[in-house]
């Protein structure tokens, strides 16, 4: 009689986690950062139909990297879950660490449950009447949930990306700089990417009751000129 083959648990996890960095790393790399009157999402995309960026619900967007069906399917779920909460008692009760907490509970299960990792990192942004109360949470492969209130880099190469923004990033700047900002952090000194590149958007407290709004055309030109 053959015995299966023995793997500790410790190796096992181990496999998993570099099999989901892998492909994470292999995506282009995304920010999301506060600023004077929002919290910007902007993501190297050179694509006209597959989106990165999304929006959740009325105050709370959405950006992913790694593989594409995955954290798509991730919004999708993230809308419906927003969508029932909502209706079935208050829109003040969903908010982003609600949000978070269901996605940890779902990249968790995969993680250690399933044969195969999500190929996915996240993050979850909302936006707050108050001005410094805006708040990133940024979720891992495995379920793990971190919060901030500056930015977060996500994707391939997160360690150089960031250490480019934290040269000169601020939080009190205006929309155009963070943005530029957030461009050269992307590119690198070797590279540079336009408009075409780039998918954005912000979560603005002057939208209204839905705060998202994309960035695209001529607007997007606009801000990048604006050095």
């Amino acid at each position: 009689m053959n015995m299966p083959m023995y793997v500790s648990p410790e190796q096992l996890m181990k496999d998993r986690a570099d099999y989901a960095r892998k492909g994470i790393t292999r995506g282009r790399a995304a920010i999301v950062s506060v600023y004077a009157d929002g919290v910007l999402l902007c993501a190297e995309n050179p694509s006209n139909t597959l989106r990165k960026i999304g929006e959740i619900y009325d105050r709370i967007g959405f950006i992913g990297v790694g593989k594409y069906n995955e954290f798509d399917q991730l919004r999708v779920a993230g809308v419906r879950h927003a969508d029932l909460k909502g209706y079935s008692f208050s829109r003040d009760d969903v908010d982003a660490r609600w949000l978070a907490n269901q996605y940890a509970q779902t990249l968790g299960q995969y993680f250690t449950h399933e044969m195969k990792p999500l190929e996915v990192e996240i993050a979850i942004a909302e936006i707050h009447e108050g001005n410094g109360k805006d708040q990133i949470f940024h979720l891992l492969y495995d379920g793990t949930v971190m919060d901030t209130g500056t930015f977060v880099v996500i994707g391939g190469e997160t360690e150089t990306v960031k250490a480019r923004l934290e040269e000169s990033w601020a939080s009190d700047q205006p929309l155009n700089v963070i943005l530029n900002q957030a461009v050269k952090a992307l590119a690198g000194p070797d590279r540079s990417l336009t408009a075409n590149d780039l998918e954005v958007a912000v979560l603005n407290r002057g939208n209204g009751r839905r705060t998202f709004r994309r960035i695209e055309s001529e607007a997007l030109d606009d801000l990048l000129s604006e050095n």
